[in-house]
């Protein structure tokens, strides 16, 4: 049975709302909002539920997920492929979600290098031989800036429902709030840590002392690691199967970048055409009484204009105008709009991505758009 499942019906009688796993998650979330981690890890990640949720977080860029279950992990792992939208509006930051099959007994070179690491109901589950190795694992190997623990509070078990030992079958053990904070304390003395205790699932009033529900370690790293402070123990052969991979489009990715410049460029010039032709009908219309052909407006703009008007219009830094069935749109006029300069960065990147994917004037400084469909 989900743990998550068989947790909801214990706790039924006292109502947590939203209930605990949503709150236990949810406090990670708000973690990830305050201090913006790149790279994040969910060791025992089960389901994916939570690194679905941390998807979302525009700081995120590197996501990863340990479990010992290969199946759990593959029932839901869909979710984390990216959807049509991704593809359609790539976002500024890239962003990389792999799943791994293994014990967090085990060291794998995967797991360095992380900002965040998530151990959510997870240390109840493991072995005595598991838990053993499990610091030095998380703290000694994997050494990330912070580790968040969760783990059930026994001394809450009273107060749920149905629960006569353990709140699931496969926990080897459930901590009180002073074992828990023994463990924690040790660890954090051991591997230079910092540790700060708090929950989620708060106890009925007039019973404080019992504690959270779900009681949390909020591990730190107290110090920056540099080249000498770093952990160089690599093993030779990696101790995790990788069974998920998904790379999501970016704007940092320079084919998704031009998709995405050109696409803004073509919706910009249209933009510009219709007010340009706006302009010339109401112009037209002061010295005609019936309609006309709007390729005998184009004519008279050609003749107010200039005689040469081609030459002109492909000027850099002159307004667009028309020649015949065409018009005339500065480059610099169409970068001067702030989500196309955004995008680009610099007239140079603008003018390199849109080469050969739009069409340009003689000279190149000029985006040419067809009014055929104007003229319709």
């Amino acid at each position: 049975m989900d743990k998550n499942v068989q947790e909801e019906r214990f706790t039924e009688v006292i109502k947590f709302t939203p209930p605990l796993y949503k709150q236990r998650y949810q406090f990670i979330k708000d973690l990830v909002g305050k201090y913006k981690p790149k790279k994040v890890a969910d060791l025992g990640c089960a389901d994916c539920t939570l690194l679905w949720m941390l998807k979302f977080c525009s700081c995120i860029e590197v996501l990863a997920g340990l479990d010992i279950c290969e199946n759990v992990m593959k029932e839901k792992m869909h979710r984390l492929y990216p959807l049509p939208g991704d593809y359609l509006q790539p976002a500024e930051r890239s962003l990389t979600v792999t799943l791994h099959h293994g014990s967090v007994a085990h060291k794998d070179p995967c797991m360095l290098g992380f900002d965040l690491i998530t151990c959510i109901e997870l240390i109840e589950h493991l072995e005595e031989s598991e838990l053993e190795k499990f610091p030095e694992v998380v703290f000694g190997f994997m050494a990330p800036a912070m580790v968040v623990i969760s783990t059930p509070n026994s001394e809450f078990n009273p107060l749920l429902p149905g629960v006569t030992s353990f709140r699931h079958p496969d926990h080897k053990f459930e901590w009180n709030q002073a074992e828990f904070q023994s463990w924690a304390l040790n660890i954090a003395r051991c591997y230079n840590y910092s540790v700060e205790f708090t929950g989620v699932g708060p106890p009925p009033m007039g019973m404080e002392d019992v504690g959270f529900c779900t009681q949390i370690g909020v591990f730190v790293r107290k110090y920056s690691q540099t080249s000498e402070t770093a952990h160089f123990e690599k093993p030779t052969k990696a101790a995790y199967k990788t069974v998920f991979k998904a790379v999501y489009p970016s704007l940092k990715d320079e084919k998704y970048l031009q998709i995405a410049v050109v696409s803004e460029v073509v919706f910009t010039a249209e933009i510009i055409k219709r007010s340009l032709m706006d302009h010339l009908n109401s112009k037209h219309e002061e010295y005609s009484d019936g309609p006309v052909e709007i390729k005998s407006i184009f004519q008279h703009s050609k003749n107010c204009v200039s005689e040469d008007l081609e030459k002109l219009a492909v000027e850099k830094y002159m307004e667009p105008s028309v020649s015949g069935n065409v018009v005339y749109i500065p480059l610099t006029k169409i970068f001067s709009f702030p989500k196309v300069n955004q995008l680009c960065g610099t007239f140079e990147n603008f003018c390199k991505l849109i080469t050969g994917k739009v069409t340009l004037s003689s000279d190149g400084s000029a985006m040419v758009v067809d009014t055929e469909e104007e003229n319709e």
